[in-house]
């Protein structure tokens, strides 16, 4: 069964191939691209392997912890109007993104606030004053190769919000205890590897012809189309299922 299990996932990772493009390879290309210098192709492998491993992880702990599924679905009649509710936010925040082609200004200046504190605290005093006294030599920072750097950030490619990622991971939680699921994850991993590789190989080759627009707000206003175009066939396969069920009662 589980050898079946992780067909399957091999043949959906493929399939989604194109879903991972448009996801995830804008991302994967600049990780790559910032971690491997002139050599992006080391820092994407990283990545990859990286992302693998995590999906192993995960697919294990899903398989073993498999059994909380039935007290999860006790709550979802409860986690409904929850549900409801996220998917109406993330379609005016889809809405507004494709709109205005910016963030809005409340999630703009996140963080903002404390690394400008941060910065203050860490320079002169404009007005005359003296930097704070340095006890002791300065720690040196340790540096990352960049390849090490791109692995890291591949193994938290689990916790990216994806709808094919959540069901690769459900269907890892029907193997056969931690190592077939960690072997259907792996496989999914690989499947979905080959358009992420594709994907910024090629960009990198042919060059970004609409950067300008990008960097312009059209990125954004992608994102923001993607991100409502979901939300409103979420909330639209709801309300229809809600429909199909009444006219059938």
């Amino acid at each position: 069964m589980d050898t079946a299990l992780a067909l399957s996932a091999l043949l959906m990772g493929l399939a989604g191939s194109p879903h991972c493009v448009a996801m995830c390879g804008a991302a994967c290309a600049g990780i790559a691209g910032r971690c491997g210098g002139a050599r992006p192709q080391r820092a994407l492998l990283a990545l990859h392997l990286g992302r693998l491993l995590s999906y192993a992880a995960g697919g294990a702990v899903v398989a073993v912890g498999v059994g909380a599924l039935a007290d999860i679905a006790a709550w979802s009649p409860a986690l409904r109007p929850l549900w409801t509710l996220v998917h109406a936010a993330a379609l005016a925040l889809g809405v507004w993104l494709l709109w205005h082609g910016r963030q809005p200004a409340f999630l703009d200046n996140l963080g903002r606030g404390t690394s400008r504190e941060l910065a203050a605290a860490g320079a002169p005093a404009a007005a005359g004053g003296a930097p704070q006294p340095v006890h002791g030599p300065t720690p040196r920072r340790a540096r990352w190769p960049g390849p090490l750097k791109a692995g890291a950030a591949g193994a938290l490619w689990l916790a990216w919000p994806c709808g094919l990622l959540h069901s690769a991971l459900v269907m890892a939680a029907l193997g056969h205890g931690a190592v077939g699921g960690a072997s259907i994850m792996a496989a999914f991993a690989v499947g979905t590897s080959v358009g992420l590789w594709v994907g910024p190989a090629l960009w990198w080759r042919i060059g970004a012809p609409g950067a300008g627009w990008l960097a312009g707000g059209g990125a954004v206003r992608l994102a923001g189309l993607g991100l409502a175009a979901a939300s409103a066939w979420a909330l639209g396969h709801d309300l229809g299922a809600k429909v199909l069920a009444y006219c059938l009662s």
